[in-house]
């Protein structure tokens, strides 16, 4: 029989099963429809019956449309290659691997979750150690239907008569496939040394370390999803916090997870971990290195305790037929003396309070003392607490502060001089003061760790009382239920390029994991950040005292062409050790092409680039330019196909396309402070094909 008609035989004994898997499918569908039905009708029941009863058939209704809601999600997110895997052993039934478990009616096993024991052989055997499989099978489908098959042969000397072998094997065909807008989940291609760090324990800290290509970022969603489903009492309740790069970034990978079944998981961009805010612009590399170095506490720190630019700076008030006067001298020593409780500005309001009537009474004992009187501190202090008018000066005074409030001031660079004294250099503190300045400028990712300091070192601002009656009713919620604003509780974080975060946004994320274990995920060789000793303590001190760390460097590059990673390497070689660059294990015979332009012929010479891979690849093309460049290029190819994407130097990071257009590499060099690094990143973009477009050589010459 000849391969094609072995293959297509093949193809039909798996349609079958199947097809079996998705008619079960289909019954446990309705079935979940069928309890959510007969929830809303209690629910209905209930408003009938008498008070006492009603609030246990309302419960007895939400927890059954809660869970039938949640049955249908989990159904309807692995719908799509559903079974993906199959392997043969030489001693037990052959076992069906797939998105989640199912069984037929009479509980026979028709497909095992991908995350259960008994599917990690298809993830973990070799021909060394193959683990009693004899064959292992790659399904490849689209919805329904079987398209292709690949197999492996792990027990040679076990494979009966009758077992017929097909294909060349999985990954290297997975490899070859066109990228789309978002990143795949890789649970058929996953290789030993990823399932490895994928079931690693989940206690303490798991850091990943490898070169682009190596599925750092595919590994750390996987093993979130691993540890959501084998340790979901310890871990579901409180939720998975995943931290990447970039808005571009985390809307790349945001179906990986809901793929795989998981959606307890809260996904969010560096200038989006503040709840409220999403920052995607980014400051000039000087810049962004003084917002994100250790030092701005100290700056953020006495910033709050400068005097509010609206606060009044003389106080007077009638005592008995007597101005007591404090001045502002006076009322600086005041505000110092409550700060040095060291106590949250917007907690001490009390404390303020006390200290003004304080320093009153000695106003009224001295002027009392110079004309031979006595007062009564006590009664003072105790009439002047219950008027009004003292009251209105110490809410304007001391006012409630806010972190977008405290931050502008620092816009005035006298106000942040007096707070960087002999923590900022002069140029510095110009630098800051004038990104500050503008009120209408939307905040940066940068500032947002600047933000979330000054959050919780001005503490949380006074909760408005509700009026009676005013109270809004409960909604029934039909999904998990909404966590509480900057929410600090997570299980588990994941932080994807973290070589790249800055100490004060270590500080930002490590707040959210005062409890949590980690999965860090990086390369120090891609590193954007200039300084990654300061980084690593802050780091560290994010982690908190977890003594359990575990370190796993995946050291093969699935993604680049040889020839591609060739060049990224060549330009890097001045940044790392041979030990730290990973290893591209397929060739394609087309070398990157290197255009000399113009800059007038610039735009010219980009259209016909990306017009050019458009034509040669099925998948999308990526425009990787400087962060300056990004409106203009995308001006530029407005037109061009939907394939097409036009991405900043820094938004890249962890993206990657069939095919990408570089556009002034020596502009991506001087941007950044660890410029070779970034220009390292845009290189490794691609998997098939990709055309740098250079006005100079400079970004060729590598750095001694």
């Amino acid at each position: 029989m000849s391969e094609s008609r072995i293959r297509r035989a093949e193809i039909a004994i798996e349609q079958r099963h199947v097809d079996r898997v998705y008619a079960r499918l289909a019954e446990l569908r309705a079935q979940a429809e069928a309890m959510r039905a007969r929830g809303y009708e209690l629910g209905r029941g209930a408003q009938r019956e008498a008070v006492f009863e009603q609030a246990s058939m309302l419960y007895e209704r939400d927890m059954m449309v809660f869970h039938a809601n949640q049955t249908l999600q989990t159904l309807d997110a692995e719908y799509e290659g559903l079974v993906f895997g199959k392997l043969d052993h030489s001693s037990s039934e052959p076992v069906y691997v797939g998105r989640l478990g199912i069984r037929d009616a009479e509980f026979n096993n028709l497909v095992t979750d991908w995350r259960a024991p008994a599917a990690a052989a298809f993830y973990q055997a070799t021909a060394e150690e193959p683990m009693d499989v004899v064959r292992r099978r790659v399904i490849r489908c689209s919805g329904q239907s079987v398209l292709d098959i690949d197999d492996d042969v792990l027990m040679p000397e076990a494979v009966p008569d009758d077992m017929n072998v097909v294909g060349e094997g999985a990954l290297m065909a997975a490899l070859g496939r066109s990228r789309g807008d978002t990143m795949r989940d890789i649970v058929a291609t996953i290789q030993k040394e990823q399932d490895e760090v994928i079931r690693a324990p989940w206690r303490g800290v798991t850091e990943i370390t490898g070169g682009p290509g190596t599925g750092k970022t595919a590994v750390a969603l996987h093993r979130a999803a691993y540890l959501l489903y084998r340790y979901r009492r310890q871990l579901g309740g409180a939720g998975v916090l995943v931290v990447g790069p970039s808005g571009v970034f985390t809307n790349y990978i945001s179906r990986v997870l809901p793929s795989m079944g998981e959606t307890n998981v809260e996904l969010r961009s560096l200038g989006q971990v503040l709840d409220g805010l999403d920052a995607t612009r980014h400051d000039p590399a000087p810049l962004a290195a003084i917002k994100g170095s250790l030092r701005m506490r100290k700056v953020l720190g006495k910033a709050l305790r400068d005097t509010p630019p609206d606060a009044p700076t003389e106080m007077r008030i009638v005592y008995k037929g007597e101005v007591l006067k404090l001045n502002a001298k006076e009322l600086d020593k005041v505000r110092r003396k409550v700060h040095s409780y060291s106590h949250p500005p917007n907690r001490s309001r009390v404390r303020a309070a006390e200290a003004l009537l304080e320093a009153l009474a000695d106003k009224a004992e001295e002027y009392a003392s110079a004309d031979g009187r006595t007062i009564d501190r006590n009664e003072l202090i105790t009439e002047l607490g219950e008027r009004i008018d003292f009251h209105r000066f110490l809410v304007t005074w001391w006012p409630v502060l806010y972190p977008a409030q405290v931050l502008r001031w620092l816009g005035d660079e006298r106000r942040l001089a007096r707070a960087a004294r002999n923590v900022l250099k002069a140029e510095e503190i110009t630098l800051l003061s004038r990104s500050l300045a503008d009120r209408d400028r939307e905040w940066t990712v940068a500032d947002i760790a600047l933000l979330d300091e000054l959050r919780v070192l001005l503490g949380p601002p006074p909760k408005r009382r509700r009026r009676r009656g005013s109270e809004p009713e409960l909604e029934q919620q039909e999904g998990p239920r909404r966590r509480p604003e900057h929410y600090d509780e997570y299980s588990h974080i994941v932080v994807d390029e973290a070589q790249d975060l800055s100490p004060m946004q270590w500080r930002m994320v490590g707040r959210r994991g005062k409890y949590a274990s980690w999965t860090v995920v990086g390369d120090p060789v891609q590193s954007s950040w200039p300084d990654p000793e300061e980084a690593a303590t802050a780091r560290n001190q994010a982690f908190g005292a977890r003594t359990k760390r575990r370190r796993y460097a995946l050291r093969t590059n699935y993604r680049n062409s040889a020839e591609i990673f060739e060049l990224a390497s060549r330009v890097v070689a001045g940044h790392a050790q041979p030990d730290e660059l990973p290893r591209a294990v397929r060739t394609t015979g087309v070398p990157p092409q290197i255009r000399r332009v113009e800059p007038d012929t610039l735009e010219d010479a980009t259209q016909l680039a990306a017009k050019e891979l458009l034509d040669d690849v099925e998948g999308t093309v990526g425009v990787i330019c400087a962060m300056d460049r990004v409106p203009e290029v995308s001006r530029w190819l407005a037109s061009h196909d939907d394939r097409l994407k036009v991405v900043g130097s820094l938004d890249s990071k962890g993206l990657e396309y069939d095919a990408v257009v570089l556009v002034e590499p020596t502009e991506l060099v001087t941007e950044s402070l660890t410029g070779r690094r970034v220009l390292y990143v845009a290189l490794t973009r691609a998997t098939q094909q990709l055309t740098v477009l250079a006005s100079d050589d400079d970004w060729l010459t590598p750095e001694e």
